[in-house]
């Protein structure tokens, strides 16, 4: 049998996602490399935006569809969302008003979106846009697709980890591994094909995707030539991966090391903030344009949906083009005012006011920097390169304030929209038993520990541990008699609770009475490899225990979960088929309007009975598209015996205005 040399559909593949707050991607990796999964317009970057329908909060579009329109349909459609997940109300105080779709309480303290009368959880919306990545790894790849590494912010907590495997399984996706973004794209680093005279070991396939190197580059600090110059590996190399997304940063401190059995990325710090990125820098061009408008119209000047949500996509499109040019012109046509004079918004912003805007939150990444490298125990100077990743490292500021705390030209070989995709299609890769030689060694971001007697806490797993992490502690009473313990689980650097986060609480029920500080109890904490914690508790003189893995106060409970993963089964066709509607319907008016100006045009010219049977199709259809229930098929039939009806009205009306032309 002659062979192809081309590889057949990979069995059981593990897919890596980047879900991201501002675009997500999806790669695989196999023997030939990682490589971005395209969608089916050739597009790698998928915009995460989701569109609903109002009246039952089923989507409508994802991705560039929905953020094309999202001025027309500000209040049911959903960016950013990654900013939500794991989040309570309370911490969502700031953005509430920056957001054009409503944010509201749910239940257990969660943040919710309302869409008209529907109450949505931000995992559900991020459970969208992962389906749709999982659609496009199945048609590129060729086979069903049931895995995938999904990575967050290596400074994401456990409620937003929980959350982001909550979203995974809701898409109908088993979340083997979760990985910290910036310790993703550290596994990519190496794969860069257009400086291999810098990364060693690193060619192009002629499928276009990137060959896997497990050597190190030589001299991370080195010039050009002087990397050219030389061929010695060294055994390790200390870098930093500095990454600044659309809603959230992290940096990281790694070390590379090469050993005889291949390659080992061990993550010795994270530092960073969860809600910093560059929607705040948008958000401070949008508060610039608001002040100024009011300045200029008046204080009572009100800013509807629709308005903000062109506000945010003009200051996105300002940030960018002050990346690549020194000023920017923004435009704001505000409509006429009630004397019918016009107001119009103009103004010049420069490169160098918008970095003055910036300066503080850039402050904030270079200190979390200094915190990273304090805790890693290294100086500037061991620091080898600094990659970068995240869209928002292409601000000119952002790049010159990282080379002047390191010392040393930021590295931008890798495209930093899709390294970390590439990351987590490696790990899938390591997961799966392709790529045998790479060993991934992950930190937890933040210390774990318990509440203790007067509001203390009691740190078992402190930060930047190597995970998976176990932790034991024993604890006892200090009530004569007590049957019940409640055991409440932290995470923060603080000493009281009141300064921590309160992951969640349980109840280590039926121990016999005994005297305070007689009862022995065990307190076991456990971070498995995606950075999620168990706790179990065992009081060993009576052998009673308790042991869950801890839900958030504010985040899903397993049965949410639970319901929505059936629900996205349950109802697949009644989505479908609600969402076939809203395109029927969206196609009717289209096809009425147009019959109908040329009815009005021509409709003199037309017999009697053609006339009357053009109208009650026309009619027939609108009941059709005024009816909630319509059977879809029928509908189709309607429209379908409207247009075949209305094809000579248009012969006619063509003829007429050829007719008005020449006689003109």
């Amino acid at each position: 049998m002659k062979q192809t040399g081309q590889p057949g559909p990979p069995t059981d593949p593990i897919i890596g996602i980047d879900l991201g707050t501002t675009n997500s991607l999806v790669a695989y990796c196999d023997e030939r490399g990682p490589r971005i999964l395209e969608g089916p317009d050739g597009q790698r970057l998928l915009p995460s935006v989701v569109r609903y329908n109002e009246a039952i909060a089923s989507v409508e579009a994802v991705g560039q569809e929905a953020s094309t329109h999202a001025v027309e349909h500000p209040q049911n459609t959903v960016s950013s969302s990654k900013r939500l997940m794991g989040r309570s109300i309370g911490d969502l105080k700031d953005d509430l008003d920056y957001l054009p779709f409503a944010v509201v309480e749910g239940d257990h303290n969660t943040a919710r979106i309302k869409i008209g009368k529907h109450l949505l959880s931000p995992q559900e919306v991020a459970a969208v846009i992962l389906s749709e990545l999982r659609g496009w790894a199945e048609a590129t790849l060729g086979t069903k697709v049931r895995k995938a590494v999904v990575t967050v912010p290596a400074y994401f907590d456990d409620a937003q980890r929980q959350a982001t495997r909550d979203a995974g399984r809701i898409a109908g996706l088993q979340v083997v591994r979760i990985v910290n973004e910036p310790t993703a794209a550290a596994l990519a680093y190496g794969l860069d094909s257009g400086t291999a005279n810098r990364v060693s070991g690193v060619g192009k396939k002629e499928d276009g995707s990137l060959s896997l190197s497990t050597k190190l580059n030589p001299q991370a600090c080195a010039s050009e030539s002087q990397s050219q110059a030389t061929n010695h590996q060294p055994p390790s190399q200390t870098l930093a991966v500095f990454d600044l997304g659309g809603g959230t940063f992290d940096v990281s401190v790694l070390r590379m090391m090469q050993t005889e059995q291949g390659r080992i990325d061990q993550v010795l710090s994270t530092a960073g903030d969860t809600h910093l990125g560059g929607d705040d820098a948008d958000r401070m061009i949008v508060e610039l344009i608001q002040k100024e408008v009011r300045a200029q119209f008046g204080e009572q000047i009100e800013f509807p949906a629709s308005t903000r949500q062109a506000f945010r996509n003009l200051a996105e499109a300002t940030k960018i083009r002050l990346s690549n040019e020194t000023s920017a012109q923004i435009e704001v046509d505000l409509g006429t005012d009630g004397d019918g004079n016009a107001r119009v918004y103009q103004r010049t912003l420069t490169r160098d006011e918008f970095e003055e805007m910036i300066g503080l939150l850039v402050d904030k990444t270079i200190r979390c920097c200094e915190d990273a490298l304090r805790n890693a125990k290294c100086k500037t100077e061991d620091i080898g390169r600094v990659v970068m990743v995240g869209g928002s490292t292409r601000i000119p500021l952002v790049c010159r304030r990282v080379g002047e705390l390191f010392y040393t030209e930021p590295y931008t070989a890798l495209n930093p929209d899709e390294v970390v995709a590439l990351g987590a299609a490696v790990q899938g890769s390591i997961l799966a038993g392709i790529n045998r030689d790479m060993l991934l060694l992950d930190v937890t971001p933040l210390s774990l520990g318990i509440e203790t007697m007067g509001g203390a806490v009691s740190k078992l797993i402190m930060a930047n541990s190597t995970i998976p992490a176990q932790a034991t502690e024993m604890f006892s009473t200090y009530v004569d008699g007590q049957t019940n313990i409640k055991v409440h689980v932290l995470q923060g650097e603080r000493e009281l609770v009141g300064d921590c986060r309160s992951l969640g609480e349980f109840e280590l029920k039926g121990i016999p009475p005994m005297p305070a500080g007689l009862p022995k109890v065990e307190v076991t904490f456990l971070v498995d490899a995606n950075g999620v914690l168990s706790v179990q508790a065992v009081e060993k003189r009576s052998e009673k225990r308790a042991s869950i893995q801890i839900v958030p106060n504010h985040g899903l409970t397993r049965e949410e979960v639970d319901r929505m993963e059936a629900e996205s089964y349950e109802h697949a066709a009644q989505d479908m088929t609600a969402h076939r509607l809203i395109d029927l319907r969206n196609q009717a008016r289209l096809d009425i309007r147009a019959i109908e100006k040329q009815l009005a045009k021509v409709g003199d010219e037309m017999d009697a009975d053609y006339r009357a049977q053009v109208e009650n199709n026309v009619a027939q259809v609108k009941i059709m598209a005024d009816d909630p229930g319509a059977d879809p098929d029928r509908f189709h039939e309607a429209l379908d015996k409207m247009d075949q009806s209305t094809v000579r009205l248009a012969e006619l009306a063509i003829t007429i205005t050829l007719r008005e032309e020449q006689g003109a």
